[in-house]
């Protein structure tokens, strides 16, 4: 049963039960409902104890059943009566109590927490609100301004602060234990939350919180409209401001930005191994060599390091060595200095670290991952190198972006310990990692890949090979289709401010300037030999390089940025792409904000849903998350492909249709997208096929 309950003398103890993580589903608050009908039935109680079976006290509600009509007893109704009850209810945490689960606790009349707790209403992150108290209680116990820097972010906190906030009443390593011997007058003294008030507030902080809410959370609307309840906590009663809650929970729970953020929290718990990779064993993960100790390797290190593992970082003499341990250092250093470690758990990750030019002090390396500049000879030149090294056992990766594994794998004598892992910069930050299968990768290999995954707490997607695999194909598209814009009518900053305000942080000229434009340009020469000569290109990128102009590095790119600062807006770069566009016979047109960003999503769809019929992504929830983890891509749309079912295939095939009349090349349309079209389908009806 998901809720048992049972009675020692004068205590009551109801204890949680749907494992793994106790969320409160139907079958919970039917438990719940049941033991509150019993409760109210027994005679000479004087507490119950709310507490969980297994690790966890409960990690709020059943997202699955987000799509469903609510269904009753409702879990606002259950925690108001045990706030009303006449025994008083003790919350006994342990593990986390996340969303419903603090609002079980937040109606009972004490919570007591183990030390290691973590408490929080995350329930924004799936695009809704708190909807059975939290924003109305919450503010009354701990204030108004704490309020308004948990709920709105979806921010968790340590059991530690919840009790400096006033959030939890005691700490303590067995809270059931302590619960079964609290004072019964102080229990019976305990003032229900919801007859506490919040005291005056400033109109100043709902201001500034809703400023914080628009740059931090920009384009999600479930953090202001949180914000607007705890304000209509301090005005209204509680039973009217729990209505006006319930209502804008229900209100969001139906609309797209829930459904998309539903979409990716399922992709995310989703993203494991293959059916022909799980069940084999993968190389076992003690000790890592890195190749290469520049930007990519030493995050990727530090990553490694992270996670408890030794690393061995290698590079081609012993001055690049001693440049790699300082990158390495300089990483782990800004952790210690943002708080995020402690000093010696600094010191033990330096003691973990071991730079050289040595191949010979890697042999004992279970895994390489080689992370050197973007070129196939010198990466074919590292892997008959580690093949060498290493024990034939040990599998040999790369974080090529765009070069053919296979190729690589040709420089070793078993192709079959080779795989693609493809981290993304930073790498001791980012979440995404491409898990890139080979022609001869094992299901050993892709298991130490995916375990590498895990070990990090990164989000796995498995891709084949391409030039650019998944998300870099699509991201060169993005850029291609940016430039014909670019050199057709508009300016870097009008695209950038299009897609800004379609939801991502930067836009692709801005993100250029972070990464360098030399990086591009590199990757533009590989292709030059194999570029279709009736495929329009657009040199304004190349011309920017040879005029010194590789971003930020430089202090001028797309756009100046002076003294090392924010960006400006430099005419000469529009000078030099009405240049271009003159020296090309353009005749330039305006874009609207709308039309840019019609294309270039068009432009990304349509090579996303190449990808998926070449095989290369398994499904769209893949390609989902690669754009969002990876690219940017707004998390709050659910994706690339999401988005896309958002627009309907058949739309997509019209709109796409339309502006192959204007270039029949780059916009031919993949048949994947006219097939779902012709049959009435949506993307989302791909994913079962993973």
């Amino acid at each position: 049963m998901a809720v048992t309950f049972r009675r020692e003398g004068a205590t009551a103890f109801v204890m949680l039960d749907n494992p793994p993580v106790n969320a409160i589903g139907i079958a919970v608050r039917d438990g719940l409902d049941r033991a509150l009908h019993w409760v109210s039935s027994e005679a000479g109680l004087d507490r119950v104890i709310l507490m969980a079976a297994g690790p966890t006290f409960a990690a709020g509600g059943d997202a699955r059943e987000f799509d469903a009509d609510p269904m009753p007893p409702h879990l606002p109704d259950i925690c108001n009566r045990i706030e009303d009850s006449f025994v008083p209810w003790i919350a006994a945490i342990q593990g986390a109590a996340m969303g419903g689960g603090l609002e079980l606790a937040l109606a009972c009349r004490y919570r007591i927490a183990a030390p290691g707790a973590v408490l929080g209403l995350p329930e924004v992150m799936l695009g809704v609100v708190p909807g059975a108290g939290g924003t109305q209680r919450l503010p009354r116990l701990v204030g108004v301004a704490k309020a308004l820097a948990w709920v709105p972010s979806g921010k968790g906190i340590t059991a530690v602060d919840a009790k400096a906030a006033r959030l939890i009443d005691e700490l303590d390593d067995d809270p059931v234990d302590a619960a079964e011997m609290m004072n019964t007058e102080w229990l019976g003294m305990a003032v229900p939350v919801g007859e506490l008030n919040t005291g005056n507030v400033s109109d100043d902080e709902f201001t500034q919180a809703r400023a914080i809410a628009e740059k931090k959370m920009r384009g999600q609307t479930a953090p202001l409209r949180a914000i607007d309840l705890i304000e209509t906590a301090t005005k209204v009663p509680l039973a009217e401001g729990l209505a006006a809650e319930r209502a804008t929970f229900l209100d969001l729970r139906s609309g797209v930005q829930s459904r998309a953020l539903r979409h990716l929290f399922f992709a995310e718990r989703g993203a494991r191994a293959p059916k022909e990779v799980s069940g084999t064993h993968p190389a076992p993960l003690e000790h890592v060599a890195v190749v290469g100790g520049g930007t990519m390797g030493a995050g990727i290190a530090s990553a490694c390091l992270n996670a408890g593992l030794e690393v061995t970082l290698l590079e081609t003499d012993a001055d690049g060595a001693a440049r790699a341990r300082s990158n390495v250092v300089r990483i782990v250093d800004a952790a210690r200095e943002r708080g995020l470690i402690d000093a010696a758990t600094a010191e033990h990750r330096y003691a973990r670290l071991t730079t050289t030019e040595d191949y010979g002090r890697v042999r004992a390396a279970t895994l390489a991952i080689e992370a050197a500049f973007e070129s196939m000879d010198v990466k074919r030149a590292i892997f008959a190198k580690l093949d060498d090294a290493l024990s034939p056992d040990a599998v040999l990766a790369t974080n090529t972006s765009y070069l053919d594994i296979n190729e690589i794998a040709k420089s070793t004598r078993d192709p079959a310990r080779v795989v693609g892992l493809h981290f993304f910069a930073p790498a001791h930050i980012m979440k995404l990692l491409e898990i890139v299968r080979g022609d001869a990768s094992s299901p050993r290999a892709l298991a130490t890949g995916y375990d590498l995954a895990r070990r990090l707490r990164k989000i796995p997607v498995l891709s084949g090979v391409c030039d650019g695999f998944i998300g870099n194909r699509i991201l060169a598209r993005y850029r291609e289709a940016a430039d014909t814009l670019l050199i057709d009518g508009t300016n870097p900053w009008e695209l950038d401010e299009a897609m800004v305000a379609f939801g991502y942080a930067m836009g692709p000229y801005e993100a250029q300037d972070l990464s360098g434009l030399d990086i591009a340009h590199a990757n533009r020469r590989r292709q030059d030999a194999t570029r279709d000569p009736n495929r329009r290109y657009v040199p304004i990128s190349d011309r920017m390089v040879a005029e010194g102009r590789l971003g930020k590095k430089t202090g001028v790119g797309w756009y100046r940025y002076p003294g090392g600062g924010g960006k400006v807006v430099d005419p000469l770069v529009e000078d030099l792409v009405r240049e271009e566009a003159h020296f090309a016979g353009v005749r330039r047109s305006e874009y609207t904000s709308e039309v840019i960003q019609q294309r270039l999503l068009l432009a990304m769809i349509n090579e996303a849903a190449s990808i998926l019929d070449d095989g290369i992504a398994a499904c769209p929830s893949d390609i989902d998350l690669v754009t969002v983890a990876g690219y940017g891509f707004p998390r709050w749309r659910g994706g690339l492909m999401h988005y896309a079912d958002t627009l309907g295939p058949k739309r997509i095939l019209d709109d796409l249709q339309s502006l192959a009349a204007e270039d029949p090349v780059v916009w031919s349309v993949s048949p994947l997208i006219e097939r779902l079209a012709s049959d009435g389908r949506a993307f989302a009806d791909l994913n079962g096929t993973k």
